[in-house]
């Protein structure tokens, strides 16, 4: 089974390493990681996504909670999520097949975001089906480079991954 898991973490050097020694040593293989800064600058939001069964995966997450440098884990197959990924794609631009280049990027809501005399650098966010698409249909008009990100994952509706507040020793309330 496939797993999105979304995870908040301190932002320090380590913590990367850390999670992905507990997946290769638990023979899951991590087929995708996204990782940047959150808006708080000292934590990132991190998505990963594995296959593998249920059993060992909830051994990993129970694991990921135990990490000093983890402040929340969430695994998205139990609810509601929306999930995006995006590809760079440079293809040859020749004079003949600009046209029809420039269709294909009207139709998949892309964006040409570089310009040359023989190529052009196309970037289209959706999710991997729309992705798989448009790269089979561009494909014969030459690629010369492709790089894509993972997905990245956030759940629909009301329900955020954040800090929750945490009670002080007196009692109080802080932002922790």
């Amino acid at each position: 089974m496939r797993h999105t898991i979304s995870l908040l973490v301190e932002n320090e050097f380590g913590v990367l390493s850390r999670i992905s020694g507990l997946f290769s040593g638990r023979g899951f293989n991590i087929e995708s990681l996204c990782v940047a800064e959150s808006l708080d600058p000292t934590v990132s939001t991190m998505t990963i996504v594995t296959t593998g069964n249920d059993a060992i995966l909830e051994q990993i997450l129970k694991q990921l909670n135990k990490l000093i440098n983890v402040i929340k884990v969430v695994d998205f197959s139990e609810i509601d999520y929306v999930s995006r990924e995006m590809v760079l794609v440079k293809v040859n631009a020749e004079e003949k097949t600009r046209p029809e280049i420039l269709r294909m990027v009207e139709i998949f809501r892309g964006k040409i975001i570089d310009v040359s005399s023989r190529s052009y650098t196309i970037m289209i966010t959706g999710d991997e089906a729309k992705l798989k698409a448009f790269i089979s249909l561009i494909k014969p008009l030459g690629i010369k480079e492709l790089v894509r990100t993972g997905p990245i994952a956030m759940a629909r509706g009301e329900r955020m991954l954040k800090i929750k507040e945490k009670t002080d020793i007196k009692g109080g309330e802080s932002n922790g």
